[in-house]
């Protein structure tokens, strides 16, 4: 598998996690793993029905050590806390470092999704940002994770072979820009030890 993660002194300031079908579950194992308290924000964008309510944060909030809850508009991220991207909006972040909602067009079919998440938070954030790809049925973030490795970010990847639905992974993975490709159950375990303090 590949690994070129940073040395955990290396420290980041976000981290952005990606999935679609299956997403749920593998974001409910990532968000249990984390350790308290996790000193940055967790971005999630999930692709999600617009039909009706979500029951996605009280789901989360189950197992989690942080605070979940859905993103708002012009809102500052804060650590310790996981914003989920509303139905039908694509959760970004402006230059101030400030979150934004956007009901513009579907991207890979969905909205909200996640390359303009990893984009945004790339131009924002620069080098300081984690971006986590799961599960799901699509391309989504492959075009996002380039973004972020031209920015200097680091790009974990859920191992393919671990996902309920490969092909998000996979294309993820096919970028050649991942740094590290891991097992879900892994993810939390490295996001603790490059940023959780001993």
């Amino acid at each position: 598998m590949t690994t070129r993660l940073p040395d955990p002194g290396e420290r980041a300031d976000i981290v952005l996690i990606a999935s679609s079908a299956g997403g749920i579950r593998g974001l409910g194992t990532l968000l249990a793993g984390l350790r308290a308290p996790f000193p940055v924000p967790v971005l999630v964008a999930q692709h999600l029905r617009s039909s009706r309510e979500t029951q996605i944060v009280s789901i989360l909030a189950r197992t989690s050590t942080l605070h979940v809850k859905l993103a708002d508009d012009g809102e500052t991220p804060e650590a310790g806390t996981a914003y989920v991207a509303p139905p039908d909006h694509h959760l970004c972040v402006e230059k101030d470092r400030e979150l934004s909602l956007s009901g513009a067009g579907r991207i890979n079919f969905a909205r909200p999704a996640a390359d303009p998440l990893f984009e945004s938070a790339a131009r924002a954030y620069g080098s300081r940002v984690i971006a986590c790809v799961l599960t799901g049925a699509d391309g989504d973030g492959a075009r996002g994770i380039e973004t972020v490795k031209a920015h200097g970010g680091t790009v974990i990847v859920q191992d393919p072979a671990s996902a309920e639905f490969h092909s998000m992974p996979q294309a993820a993975v096919d970028t050649g820009k991942a740094d590290a490709v891991l097992p879900l159950e892994e993810i939390a375990e490295e996001l603790n030890r490059l940023l959780v303090p001993r």
